[in-house]
This record gives structure tokens, sequence and C-alpha cells, in this order.
């Protein structure tokens, strides 16, 4: 079976469907554990099909070994061109106090079932005093949680 796999003329096939394979999983689950892996594996594959033989020598092994830093090398550079490159919106309660919103939900005082829209993000909602219908122009003036306290800006 051993001799079958190692075969030249399948062994190719097997390390370059295997690096697909790879990088299908890495497409599925973005986390780039795979694709330095999958490039590799590809390369090396085409490597054997153009005729090098990377288990007849050490020069064989250190070729394939240096191909295969380079593919992983150029995979990094390919992913961090592609990949975006913003961090994460961060919103806490020491940080919303103050900020200006829209009402998306009827905001009620003294219940937390109104929802305002505060820089992209939905939160629950109550209103210092008034009734605020949707649309009503906010501004955040507590936070407790992930419950705002809000009211109208005139």
């Amino acid at each position: 079976m051993l001799e079958t796999l190692l075969d030249p003329a399948v062994f190719p096939w097997i390390l370059i469907v295997a690096g697909a394979a790879f990088l299908v999983i890495e497409a599925a689950t973005p986390g780039f554990f795979m694709a330095v892996p999958g490039t590799a594996m590809i390369v090396l594959g085409l490597m054997v099909l153009a005729g090098v033989d990377i288990f007849a020598s050490p020069v064989g092994v250190g070729i394939a070994v240096l191909a295969a830093v380079v593919a992983a090398a150029v995979s990094v550079l390919i992913y961090r061109r592609i990949s975006p490159d913003q961090t994460p919106v961060t919103t806490g309660q020491d940080t919303i106090v103050g900020k200006a919103g829209v009402v998306t939900v009827t905001v009620v005082p003294d219940t937390i079932s109104g929802k305002v829209d505060i820089s992209g993000v939905i939160w629950s909602a109550k209103s210092t005093g008034a009734v605020l219908a949707p649309g009503t122009k906010i501004q955040v003036t507590a936070a407790s949680g992930v419950h705002l306290t809000v009211e109208e800006v005139r």
C-alpha cells in the first residue's frame, strides 16, 4: 500500500489534493491554520510532478524544505494582504455614556424594552422621563451592563 502511495505517478497528486483540501478547509473556517501547510503541499506536489525527487538525496530534501518555507512565507504575505486590517469594535459602558444615537423601538421610562442604535450597535434602553418614538435622536446618559438610559437630544 505504501509503495502505491509513494509511486511517482500517484504521490504528487496526493499532495496536491490534500493541499487543496486544506485550502478549502481554510476558506470554510478562516483562521490561517490550514493555508500554510496546504500551500506547501501543493508546491511540493507540483515539484514532484516536475521531476524533482524529494526523497532521493539530502539535496532533494533540502530543496523540498526550502520550497516549503518559501511557499509558507508567500502564503503569509498574501494572507496579510487579503485579510481585513481593522480591529473589532469594542464598546463598553464606560465609553458609551455621552454618545448619540437614534431610537429604533419605542423607549419608555422604567423599562428596558426600548431599543436604540448607537454607532450601528443596537442596545436595550430606557428613557429618563419621556416616551421616545422610533427615529428620535438620543444621547446616552448612563449605562448599566448592556442596558442604557437615554434622553432626547433637542
